[in-house]
């Protein structure tokens, strides 16, 4: 949680010529955007766009802050504010060693909220509250007050009580573990759904990849995720997701949404491995390091949106409505405060001379929001979409209203960027509504232009809004599949049957394009010759007899085993982790009949963050994402049946995601 504090005009939505390249930029050459409809992925929820609200804004629920989440689309407000909720008592509105504003209570804050149409998040005190005190507040808020809160969390970043050697969050517990929280995670949902049942609680997770997810600390059964999800995963509703990317420059900073797709995954996976439930998540706080309030906050804010949106994440939380200035900077030739607010809290910087823009001046990241609400609206499903160009980033939905929306992202700060856009599975009209938000803009300008392409001014945010170029009643669209009997050659493919005459189609995403892996007028599909150890993804549509195909469904994915029986196996374990490396352990076992003399083992990593720094009873070298590790003279010769031991440190700076296949001088083992 980031904090300090702090509050204007409603967003114009302004008719102007743009997608013109500004005085001096070059265009590039030609940007291929490619957009798939029918490699679909998540639906857009009723919370999706949502930002923090804290009692220390003198601002909050006030008319005028409502007006402006509501103009920028927020869907959802969470209170009462990172840390303070650990310290904050909700009856009598203290915060002990905190500052309350005034007006800043519980019901000002639903009054903003209602006035938004904005659905509250809202987090019980875990530091030094209790489940009485949790329970008493969904009586007053569901019961007495039918504001129908549905979404509780228990505590805010429980894991900085200084159990890891890092303390910031309030806990007055004797026990400061994994376990001690996730026991009372318990106790909290207990009493609340005895109050009312229909409530979801959160319980707080670490980000993978991000410290102190991984580390198991003295006398814990695991970490953090691990031993929360075991204990209170059984009986809590979702999981609780802050992410903070470092970044010095706009690059850097930029660059840190390649992480969501693995981060949400294995958080998804140590749920389902823990808990044994499919748990949903939320990412109820978020914001960069880099240009908070100038254009590469903007683009972050968008590209974070999108990616974890189409991933899954059924809220992202922007920290915060208002926060205050740190340090100034011009960042792109726009003045930055190095201010978490989405909204200028008009105070000054030490010096006295240094200040912001008037209260509630809007900073460019809720441009952002207003742009990522406008893209994407509930009930709408992200579809994949990719460009050839690494500084152009794209996202697309298909639109409840049968249209499509893509946003592109220009993150090249001073060159234009011409794009030509080519469509899968739908037609688009030629014309084409285009919504943009250009460097240093104070809104967002609407145009008309076409469907095919498009120029994008530097470091600027562009959507195109396109309609179907022909409207007709399509079939309706299958629910997601499942995967089972998955082997490390075959899987079965289910789903549930839309209509009597159609037939189902069966596609693979490979990337932007997709495989269409067979058809059926059943309600499964087995496919066979797939890879071993390879992850896959996969969509149904439906095809009636006039030749319609439905919206694709959600994606099912699987990854395949290894195989059943090789002439090896490897087990491979991360034995001590630290936040950013670890100590890797292989045991290497001939499973074959004949001596293996000589080895070399290979494996792949899953991303481009992850390395091998040292080893051991080996030599280890990485080229790429491949790394290798070769016999000694020690342990060269493993008779049949025989193991031997080798290892490395391995380093990473983002999700930790483990390899899933080993090959034994060319020969794929089985992973145990």
């Amino acid at each position: 949680m980031r904090t300090r504090l702090a509050v204007l005009p409603a967003l114009a939505l302004v008719t102007a010529q743009l997608l013109v390249p500004t005085t001096g930029a070059s265009a590039d050459p030609g940007v291929s955007v490619t957009v798939n409809a029918r490699a679909g992925l998540e639906t857009v929820g009723d919370t999706a766009v949502g930002a923090n609200h804290a009692i220390w804004d003198t601002t909050l629920g006030t008319p005028e802050v409502a007006d402006l989440m509501k103009g920028a689309g927020v869907q959802a407000l969470r209170y009462p504010g990172g840390s303070y909720s650990d310290i904050y008592h909700w009856r009598d509105h203290t915060a002990p060693g905190g500052y309350v504003a005034p007006n800043t209570d519980f019901d000002h804050f639903m009054a903003g909220a209602q006035r938004a149409g904005a659905k509250p998040i809202v987090t019980a005190n875990y530091g030094t509250g209790t489940p009485q005190e949790a329970a008493d507040w969904v009586r007053y808020a569901n019961v007495e007050k039918h504001y129908g809160v549905k979404y509780w969390e228990i505590g805010n970043e429980i894991y900085g009580n200084g159990h890891y050697g890092s303390s910031w969050e309030a806990d007055n517990h004797p026990e400061k573990t994994p376990a001690e929280y996730a026991t009372l995670v318990k106790q909290y949902a207990e009493a609340m759904k005895a109050v009312d049942p229909t409530i979801r609680i959160g319980a707080v997770l670490t980000t993978p990849g991000d410290w102190p997810d991984g580390i198991t600390a003295s006398g814990d059964a695991g970490s953090w995720n691990q031993v929360v999800l075991s204990i209170a995963g059984p009986v809590v509703d979702f999981g609780i997701l802050h992410w903070y990317p470092t970044g010095s420059t706009g690059p850097e900073s930029l660059s840190k949404t390649d992480r969501v797709a693995d981060f949400v995954r294995l958080a998804r996976e140590q749920a389902a491995r823990y808990a044994h439930k499919d748990l949903p998540l939320s990412l109820t706080e978020v914001n960069t390091s880099y240009g908070m309030n100038t254009q590469p906050g903007a683009l972050f804010a968008a590209d974070a949106y999108a990616t974890l949106l189409e991933n899954g994440v059924f809220t992202v939380d922007w920290w915060n409505v208002h926060n205050g200035p740190t340090s100034f900077s011009t960042v792109a030739g726009q003045p930055d405060y190095a201010d978490f607010g989405l909204l200028s809290s008009a105070q000054c910087l030490a010096d006295g001379t240094t200040c912001e823009p008037p209260l509630n001046t809007p900073f460019a990241p809720y441009h952002a929001l207003t742009m990522t609400s406008r893209f994407a609206g509930p009930g709408d499903q992200f579809v994949h979409a990719s460009a050839s160009d690494p500084l152009v980033k794209v996202h697309a939905t298909r639109k409840r209203d049968g249209g499509l929306a893509v946003l592109l992202l220009n993150q090249d700060p001073d060159a234009a960027k011409t794009v030509a856009l080519d469509y899968a599975g739908f037609t688009p009209a030629a014309g084409a509504q285009v919504l943009s938000y250009t460097n240093g803009a104070t809104a967002i300008t609407t145009t008309t232009g076409v469907s095919g392409s498009a120029t994008l001014p530097p470091y600027s945010l562009t959507t195109l809004v396109l309609r179907p170029k022909t409207s007709t009643a399509l079939p309706a669209t299958p629910s997601r599949p499942t995967a089972s009997a998955v082997t490390d050659r075959e899987a079965t493919i289910s789903w549930t049957p839309t209509a009597a005459g159609v037939k189902y189609e069966v596609h693979r995403q490979v990337g932007t394009t997709t495989q269409q892996w067979g058809e059926t007028t059943g309600s499964s599909f087995t496919v066979h010759n797939l890879t071993p150890g390879t992850r896959y993804t996969v969509n149904v549509v439906a095809r009636d007899s006039a030749g319609r195909v439905s919206w694709s469904s959600p994606p099912v994915a699987f990854t395949t085993a290894t195989p059943a029986t090789s002439t090896c196996a490897v087990a491979f374990a991360d034995t001590n982790d630290w936040g950013n490396g670890y100590v890797g352990s292989v045991d290497i076992t001939n499973t074959g009949t004949t001596p293996v003399d000589t080895w070399t083992l290979a494996f792949d990593w899953p991303t481009t963050w992850q390395q091998v720094s040292s080893g051991w009873s080996g030599t280890w070298t990485q080229t790429g994402t491949t790394v290798q590790g070769a016999s000694n003279s020690d342990n060269r010769v493993i008779a049949p049946g025989a193991t031997t031991s080798t290892g490395f440190v391995g380093a990473y700076q983002g999700p930790n995601v483990p390899p899933t296949s080993f090959r034994l001088n060319g020969t794929l083992c089985t992973t145990r």
